[in-house]
């Protein structure tokens, strides 16, 4: 149904019947209703996209799980020299403590370098300059951290945690015990794994910070210098070596 509009402002049909409010307003109806179905049919599409036809590869592509490109065997070989030896030198740069494991934040430093070292040699998209700066970064901090805990005592604890005393002169400490979740089949093991059979014959068992149990013959005790910084320690109504 064509329209004009009118001198007087006023639309009408090309056949000269002018346009009433009905016309006027079926216009409109049919106008939102194409904008209302316009939008729909977009938000469907990003819900329900059409399916995309597979990418064809080139003539003479080929991709096997065993071997792809040359290049990327000598990629590797060259970036794994050249990190390598940065490796070494930031190492003895660094100091024997950078890789001491003596506690978790030793073991954290630890495996975050060998899985920096693995993403340079085997990811395409970070380069040798970007690795080696990662490198570099986390043995700094390792090295920073640990000088500044020997002169801190503040940020040493908070970086390690106390050695722990789970049994003591032949008797376990269950508290202990359940503070760490550390059952007395894994203590049976420790001390077996020392040659001990009897439990009395023990002066301590500590956890250590990195984990690792250590067990004391009672006969080895001594004074119980190396105990100093275990709480309870020390049996009931002796004297601490700092108090004697």
């Amino acid at each position: 149904m064509p329209l004009r509009r009118d001198p007087d402002g006023a639309l009408s049909v090309i056949s000269g019947e002018p346009l009433g409010r009905s016309h006027l307003a079926a216009v409109i109806v049919a106008l939102y209703s194409v904008t209302v179905f316009a939008a729909l049919a977009g938000s469907f599409g990003a819900y329900f996209p059409a399916p995309q036809r597979p990418v064809t590869p080139p003539v003479g592509y080929r991709r096997t799980m065993f071997f792809d490109k040359l290049a990327d065997l000598g990629r590797i070989g060259l970036i794994g020299v050249l990190t390598y030896v940065l490796l070494i030198a930031v190492l003895r740069v660094s100091g024997k403590r950078t890789l001491a494991k003596m506690n978790a934040f030793d073991l954290v430093v630890t495996v975050a370098l060998g899985s920096t070292l693995a993403t340079i040699l085997l990811s395409t998209d970070v380069s040798f300059t970007e690795g080696a700066a990662a490198l570099i970064l986390l043995i700094a901090l390792q090295f920073a951290a640990t000088w500044l805990s020997v002169r801190w005592s503040p940020l040493r604890e908070a970086l390690k945690s106390a050695p722990t005393l789970l049994l003591r002169d032949g008797e376990l400490l269950i508290d202990a015990m359940r503070r760490q979740r550390v059952t007395d089949n894994e203590i049976f093991q420790a001390v077996r794994s020392q040659g001990i059979g009897d439990l009395a014959t023990v002066a301590a068992v500590v956890l250590e910070t990195d984990g690792t149990f250590s067990v004391i013959p009672a006969q080895q005790a001594g004074g119980r210098t190396a105990l100093r910084d275990v709480d309870a320690a020390h049996p009931r109504g002796a004297s601490t070596p700092d108090s004697a």
